[in-house]
């Protein structure tokens, strides 16, 4: 399991972390199934019981539509250790190419986020060009 037990049993922070995914996959005002199945897919390997995942992506879109800044949840990330972090970055840019492109409001979120999540450019970049060629 990704998350310690105590993690996995705060609905509240998953739910964020899942709002943080489907803002990701919003942004181009284009959300497909394939992205959906990659958000579920996380929730998955987070730790999130299958029975639960449908139920959390649900909150989560009701969160991400009420809210209007990402602070609100990349507040629940950023004190996360490193590879947990890198974890959730790695899915964002996995639904970033899902359709083999990044246009430049997903591109400029993610630099947003690397600031907001504490993760140095470099880092970065190689999680995008490891995404990249695997999608």
């Amino acid at each position: 399991m990704f998350f310690k037990k105590e993690e996995v049993k705060n609905n509240k922070f998953l739910t964020k972390v899942c709002a943080l995914l489907i803002h990701a996959a919003k942004i181009d005002e284009n959300y497909t199934d394939k992205e959906e199945e990659i958000i579920k897919k996380t929730l998955s390997e987070l730790g999130v019981e299958d029975q639960n995942i449908s139920k959390t992506v649900k909150e989560a879109k009701i969160i991400e539509e009420s809210s209007n800044q990402i602070l609100d949840f990349t507040r629940e990330v950023k004190g996360l250790p490193e590879k947990n972090k890198i974890k959730i970055v790695e899915a964002l840019w996995s639904i970033i190419y899902s359709n083999k492109d990044a246009d430049m409001y997903e591109t400029n979120l993610m630099r947003r986020l690397a600031g907001l999540l504490y993760i140095d450019n470099k880092t970065m970049g190689d999680i995008k060009e490891k995404i990249k060629q695997n999608s």
